[in-house]
């Protein structure tokens, strides 16, 4: 049974970019802990007698092609109406990735 540590979920919040309070780390690291002994104990089930599977229903993807209809489609000029933050014809949005942190 591993046991999971108030650093390690700091460590999940911080990559999740989550600002967790002390009450809240408390919270998440019982939760969290019943979870992975909950998926420890599902290891421990014997399968060798039944059969790996992907389907169970017998049910198909049903796809439609792909069509454009020029109607429902914008030209990038009017994409780009409703903004002024552009740039060279794409948007301008904020930087989501940030410097590593494992470095």
């Amino acid at each position: 049974m591993s046991k999971l540590t108030k650093k390690d979920v700091e460590h999940v919040a911080r990559l999740s970019n989550l600002k967790l309070t002390p009450q809240e780390t408390e919270k998440y690291l019982k939760q969290l802990s019943e979870v992975i002994n909950y998926v420890e104990e599902l290891g421990e089930v014997d399968t060798s007698q039944t059969e790996p599977t992907s389907q169970t229903t017998g049910l198909e993807d049903r796809l439609r092609l792909d069509e454009v209809k020029a109607e429902r489609t914008l030209t990038k000029d009017e994409a780009l109406s409703g903004t002024d933050k552009t740039h060279n014809g794409y948007f301008v949005v904020p930087a989501i990735l940030e410097e590593r942190s494992d470095k």
